[in-house]
């Protein structure tokens, strides 16, 4: 199932031991899922990660992080973006995530800010918006 998991997500995974968000991404290191990346989102991922102050309680030193991240690419498809959609999201530096869906062919978007991806202008009703522990719940591995 190809997937694009937003920033807030990945960091939760690096915030807290265990979890809904950690489980997603040892399912795409597992191969049950298939992460979508773009210039956007890596930039967003790379420029997040190395935040001192964001990650003043996590185990993982900016080195880990930095390992992790790299770990994390190698199992997703880069997807380039020829069309930007705006489905005018409440965020407007949202609207990438929902474009490299659209790009991608993507199922579903995990994040942890659903509410950020509603009430947009354009519907894209193929892709569903869900939280780690709502898409862990519904059990959508494959």
């Amino acid at each position: 199932m190809r997937i694009v998991i937003d920033t807030n997500v990945i960091v939760g995974a690096m915030l807290r031991e265990g979890g809904a968000s950690r489980e997603i991404l040892r399912r795409c290191f597992n191969a049950e899922l298939q992460p979508l990346i773009g210039l956007t989102l890596f930039l967003e991922l790379e420029d997040v990660l190395k935040r001192q102050s964001l990650f003043e309680t996590s185990r993982l030193t900016e080195e880990e992080r930095t390992e992790l991240f790299h770990a994390f690419l190698s199992v997703t498809i880069w997807v380039p973006i020829f069309y930007r959609w705006r489905p005018n999201l409440r965020d407007e530096a949202d609207n990438h995530v929902l474009e490299l869906a659209v790009a991608g062919n993507a199922e579903c978007i995990i994040t942890k800010n659903r509410r950020d991806f509603s009430d947009m202008d354009l519907q894209f009703n193929d892709i569903k918006i869900m939280t780690p522990a709502d898409f862990l719940e519904r059990g959508r591995t494959t």
